[in-house]
């Protein structure tokens, strides 16, 4: 490589570098926050915070939409699998096993509204409120401050002439020709009517400047920290909702699980079906299980237990507080086990 290529790659990092440090990334959100520049007002900075912290909320929230109808497919899912089980076996081994001679009125599953996902506590809105640049009441300040001064200049100049003047009539011409040119002597000018306004109007305008400055570089600094307060919270805002979007995801996955679990047992339970029918139809309804073969025994002690495994998950509730709940987690496992179990002895 030349030494102009060289100094060229090393002006293209130096680049990169320094658009990199008006760039933060957001862990949790997953979202990129622009840093303002240090040479904008602090009330472009404000501004620029504040859209910040809109856009982080704002993703924030469609991200958790997004989990929340995923979520509703879930339990369609579910739901039309818990029915197609119903439909496809259950019963039926259910209702053989009572022919059998394997009454157990817990083996009838539980119809209840399983949650899907609610949380705790409802996390409200986040209200990010903008901000105003103050000039409006800056220059509204400013006149009532050029007003005041050009009032207590022309007192001062009163008081200095031993003038009175009554407030309620206008002035003559002659008394503001003498007010006007006592200005331009007080700072050690020539007497002159003309000077002495243009002093008196640079003074107002003067003031004027100032209070205006003080007014808008007040409200930049002020809304500057309630943007950068309302960043923050729109930070923490971002991070409930992610721990809420993450719960929902366990959920989503505990779900997709079921929904492939039922499906396994409906085979199971379809080709225990057969395997019933052929043990009432050969060896009829015992008293006893050990009436029964070796075999068939162990095929409806199978079948038993797949109905109590999968009827206690399936009326446990897969949502707790708001959080996928353990037991489930826990009865979905076990069903696993037992679902293993049979199909180890198949194969």
């Amino acid at each position: 490589m030349s030494e102009e290529e060289i100094n060229e790659t090393k002006e293209n990092v130096k680049v990169s570098e320094n658009e990199n440090e008006n760039l933060i990334v957001d862990e949790r959100s997953n979202t990129h926050v622009d840093l303002p520049k240090k040479k904008e007002k602090k009330h472009q900075q404000a501004v620029h915070l504040v859209e910040q912290a809109r856009q982080i909320v704002k993703d924030a929230h469609e991200q958790t939409e997004v989990c929340k109808l995923l979520l509703v497919g879930d339990l369609k899912e579910y739901e039309a699998a818990k029915r197609s089980l119903k439909a496809g076996g259950y019963d039926a081994c259910s209702s053989l096993l009572e022919q059998l001679g394997y009454t157990n009125q817990n083996d009838e599953p539980v119809e209840e509204n399983i949650v899907v996902f609610e949380p705790k506590e409802e996390i409200s809105p986040l209200a990010l409120k903008n901000v105003s640049s103050g000039k409006f009441t800056g220059l509204i300040l400013s006149l009532f401050g050029g007003v005041a001064t050009v009032a207590g200049l022309t007192y001062l100049a009163t008081e200095k002439l031993g003038i009175t003047l009554d407030i309620t009539k206008v002035p003559s011409t002659e008394t503001l020709e003498k007010i006007a040119t006592w200005f331009s002597t007080a700072v050690g000018l020539e007497p002159n009517v003309y000077v002495g306004a243009g002093i008196a109007g640079i003074a107002s305008l003067a003031v004027m400047v100032v209070i205006y400055m003080i007014r808008v570089g007040l409200k930049g600094h002020k809304n500057l920290h309630l943007a950068t307060k309302q960043l923050s919270e729109a930070e923490r805002y971002t991070e409930e909702k992610g721990n809420c979007k993450a719960e929902m995801d366990k959920v989503d996955a505990h779900m997709k699980e079921t929904v492939s679990l039922l499906k396994m047992y409906e085979v199971l339970f379809n080709e225990q079906k057969g395997k019933l029918e052929r043990i009432l139809h050969i060896e009829g309804s015992k008293e006893k299980s050990s009436d029964y073969h070796e075999k068939s025994f162990l095929e409806i002690r199978d079948t038993k237990e797949l109905l109590r495994t999968i009827k206690n998950f399936i009326s446990t509730p897969m949502s707790q507080e708001g959080k996928l709940s353990e037991k489930s987690v826990q009865l979905l496992q076990n069903a696993k086990t037992q679902m293993d179990k049979v199909l180890e002895r198949l194969y």
